[in-house]
């Protein structure tokens, strides 16, 4: 499964930098210099790329691919997003952390068994990490804040999420 781990926005000056959309929890790794990213642009034609350099401006990514060095190639490579492949990932150390691949499709339901509905995406906000969540019941979409508090057990294994949610998180209105 290839995820996404950065999209590029726009050009930056004159020398081929390119402004990065991060979305990898560890872009120091993902956009070092010598690292090698697959592109994919909107063609859907993909390309090899490797990180000359990178840097933070403005609360930006500032990345620089070799082979690019003007503002023209920069700039026929906005759209491209940057993949990998979800088998290269390193397995995670830590028990309580996971990856997005990993928690979308696991059935999510209440402490006392009751099935609640699907995980189809995980949200990153500036408050922190949300499950949607698909209702088995009608198919709306239900935010679950992904703390521990709420969600106290994530299975992989028996790929389930189980949830203890506070009065009215489930509510439809």
């Amino acid at each position: 499964m290839e995820l996404v781990v950065g999209r590029v926005a726009k050009s930056h000056g004159v020398h081929g930098e390119l402004v990065v959309e991060v979305r990898t929890d560890d872009p120091d790794a993902r956009f070092a210099p010598g690292v090698r990213l697959r592109g994919r642009a909107r063609s859907n034609e993909v390309r090899e790329f490797t990180v000359e350099s990178a840097r933070e401006h403005s609360g930006r990514l500032l990345v620089q691919l070799v082979g690019i060095s003007d503002r023209t190639a920069a700039d026929a490579l906005r759209g491209t997003l940057f993949i990998v492949d979800s088998a290269e990932l390193p397995p995670s150390q830590d028990p309580d952390e996971f990856y997005d691949h990993e928690l979308e499709g696991l059935t999510v339901q209440l402490t006392d068994g009751t099935v609640v509905g699907r995980v189809t995406e995980v949200l990153h906000s500036a408050a922190g990490e949300l499950l949607s969540v698909r209702a088995a019941d009608d198919g709306r979409e239900i935010l679950i804040p992904f703390v521990t508090a709420i969600v106290p057990t994530v299975s992989l294994a028996d790929q389930l999420v189980v949830i203890d949610p506070p009065e009215g998180l489930l509510d439809p209105e």
